[in-house]
């Protein structure tokens, strides 16, 4: 899709919810997870189990200037590599839950509809802290809190990245004040485990409506791919995109590719 905006947006995705995001002179990164496959035990909880490891590993994802992370609690959004990326100092935004549990130098929690700005060479970009459920209504006590951003940098489309968020309603709200969005960097998937009645993160068909409430001009899927707790597939996500008229605005990610947008 290259030339749909007038300065350039890159995407690289790297698997499960992690993507470098080059935007407005800086180099952002979604809930880094650059773990080899294998098996996630915590007592009391389902294990989580990686299929596939990153496109990238993560010295090829480096430099990166900030992290944006919907949440800490979770492997397939937090693993022990994106745990060490974080505790060498890149600065990090994510919820006050989160911030407090990690509890490493660099990390900021935002309160939803909270704002920092990170500072690059090309000026600043505002980054606002949204709400985000992360399962079905009554679930947040198993689950914990989560977040997502919107992105927006003076001439650059705005990008809004969803994190765990399985909240139709809540992206009403959101669209209420900031859509249309050019970019939506989307967490689907249909994440599910046995003690939790109800899928944890948007379903195919979710993320195509969450793309129409929001106004959006171009959709990253990701959060499909790398863990068997995920009943959807990017195949699935292409469908519904497809069946919906929309196939256009879903980007094409191949794995550790860089693609502007």
């Amino acid at each position: 899709m290259p030339g749909l905006f007038e300065l350039t947006v890159a995407v690289t995705y790297i698997g499960g919810p992690t993507v470098l995001l080059e935007y407005a002179g800086l180099r952002l990164l979604t809930d880094p997870t650059f773990d080899p496959p294998g098996s996630y035990d915590d007592p009391g909880s389902t294990p989580l189990v990686k299929t596939a490891g990153p496109g990238l590993p993560v010295d090829a994802a480096l430099p990166v200037d900030a992290i944006l992370l919907s949440h800490h609690e979770h492997p397939d959004n937090l693993d022990a590599a994106g745990r060490v990326l974080i505790g060498s100092g890149i600065p990090t935004l994510t919820t006050p839950y989160a911030a407090t549990g990690l509890d490493l130098p660099g990390v900021t929690g935002l309160q939803p509809w909270a704002t920092a700005v990170l500072r690059g060479p090309e000026g600043g970009i505002t980054v606002t802290a949204l709400p985000g459920l992360h399962g079905p209504l009554g679930s947040e006590d198993d689950v914990g809190p989560v977040t997502g951003f919107v992105l927006e940098a003076s001439g650059w489309p705005s990008v809004y990245v969803s994190g765990d968020n399985a909240s139709l309603d809540l992206v009403d709200e959101i669209a209420a004040r900031f859509a249309p969005v050019g970019i939506a960097v989307l967490f689907a998937g249909a994440a599910r485990v046995p003690s939790i009645q109800g899928q944890l993160t948007l379903t195919s068909t979710d993320a195509v409506a969450a793309a129409r409430i929001l106004g959006a001009r171009a959709i990253v899927g990701v959060h499909t791919e790398d863990w068997q707790h995920f009943s959807e597939s990017r195949a699935d996500l292409e469908a519904a995109f497809a069946a919906d008229g929309m196939a256009d605005l879903l980007v094409a990610t191949p794995r550790g590719v860089r693609v502007e947008l």
